[in-house]
This record gives structure tokens, sequence and C-alpha cells, in this order.
């Protein structure tokens, strides 16, 4: 954890574990909350906002993975909806 004066920054990043998309949805708002505080300092924010946009990153990767398990190209070429 990165402390500056009053402001805390916690290290938001993902365990090896699963995280569901709700929990990462959860810290991208976290996220958003603290790049929003007047008082962050730039060296903290440039810090939360690399944090963040892994997170993006992660979020992205883990839709188009659920995207490819619901879409299945079927035997006879044709996309198929789970």
């Amino acid at each position: 954890m990165i402390r500056n004066d009053n402001i805390e920054i916690e290290e938001l990043g993902f365990e090896e574990k699963e995280t569901s998309l709700e929990e990462m949805f959860s810290r991208i708002e976290e996220v958003i909350v603290k790049l929003e505080d007047p008082g962050i300092a730039i060296e903290d924010a440039f810090k939360v906002y690399e944090s963040g946009m892994k997170m993006l990153k992660d979020c992205n990767d883990k839709l188009d993975t659920i995207e490819k398990k619901v879409l299945a190209v079927g035997s006879d070429g044709d996309l198929n909806v789970f």
C-alpha cells in the first residue's frame, strides 16, 4: 500500500486465482474513485491509472474468452450460439 499524506492507494492487482467480472468491475470503480480524488499525488495517480488499465485489459480478455465459449463453429461452418 502506498501512503501519501491522508490518501491511501492500494496496489490494485489481480491474484493468480480466477476473478469474477463483477469483482473486476468493482475494482475498476475503486480506481476511478481514487483518480477523481483531487488530493492524489501525480506519481500515485500514474500508478493507479496503470493498474486500472491492466484491469481493463484483463476484463476485455475475460470477456473475449467468454464470447468464444458462447460462439462455436458447427461442423457445417455455421456459427452456433449456446
